[in-house]
């Protein structure tokens, strides 16, 4: 079984691999688009009305209602093949949740009408300390520890029962109901959701190289427009 550290140097490596290949990909469609006579780059600066201006306005059309469509349709789609796959009963999502924010962060962010703080407040409760939450995942806050710069904070849901279940299932909210809703989240093995996870895995890692490579070309072009 590969540590936490080995999965995510993996998923590093083959993102590279990927990226790349979107690279390819996007700067093939975009090429496509030169209009004959136009010898500069897409990024270059062209006069108002010229040739090489309705390229660079055509390619910024395309990127937004193009290729970022076809995007988050995807992504979509890859979310709506979570439902094929159900949660196992580990409960690790309701015993380790963290965030950047501290709890005194999220309320006022949720005072101030922060939807996601809202429903994790409702819910979440701060862990007295990390010797705490490390019994839950630890190879996972050891990782974290070593990786991410700045405070992490770690809560639990006061809810869950003995037997992994949840006291208050019919009103939990939403962010329980969605989770996970990211793709690309570190997941432990016993999650029913690690199969769908892996699964999908080089779709999702697909999708972010090409929404960082479109924001990419999309800041560059308003920028010589």
């Amino acid at each position: 079984m590969n540590t936490v550290e080995q999965q995510l140097n993996m998923q590093k490596a083959l993102y590279r691999e990927i990226f790349l290949k979107s690279v390819d990909e996007i700067q093939k469609r975009l090429e496509e688009l030169r209009p004959d006579g136009v010898d500069g780059e897409l990024l270059d600066t062209y006069a108002s009305e010229s040739a090489g201006r309705k390229w660079q306005e055509k390619a910024l059309t395309v990127l937004n209602d193009e290729i970022s469509h076809d995007v988050y349709r995807k992504l979509h789609e890859i979310l709506a093949y979570r439902e094929m796959f159900k949660c196992q009963g580990c409960a690790t999502c309701c015993r380790l949740a963290c965030s950047e924010f501290s709890p005194e962060e999220l309320k006022l962010k949720a005072a101030n009408g922060d939807n996601f703080a809202k429903q994790f407040t409702s819910v979440f409760i701060p862990y007295e300390s990390i010797e705490e939450a490390e019994t839950v995942y630890p190879e996972y806050i050891e990782l974290l520890r070593g990786k991410v710069e700045g405070d992490v904070y770690f809560y639990h849901c006061p809810k869950l029962t003995e037997d992994n279940r949840c006291s208050d299932y019919e009103n939990r909210p939403q962010i329980c109901r969605d989770f996970p809703d990211n793709p690309l989240a570190v997941l432990p093995d016993k999650c029913g959701y690690r199969a769908w996870k892996d699964e999908i895995n080089p779709v999702a890692l697909m999708l972010h190289s090409m929404v960082e490579i479109i924001d990419f070309y999309k800041e560059k072009l308003k920028e010589v427009l």
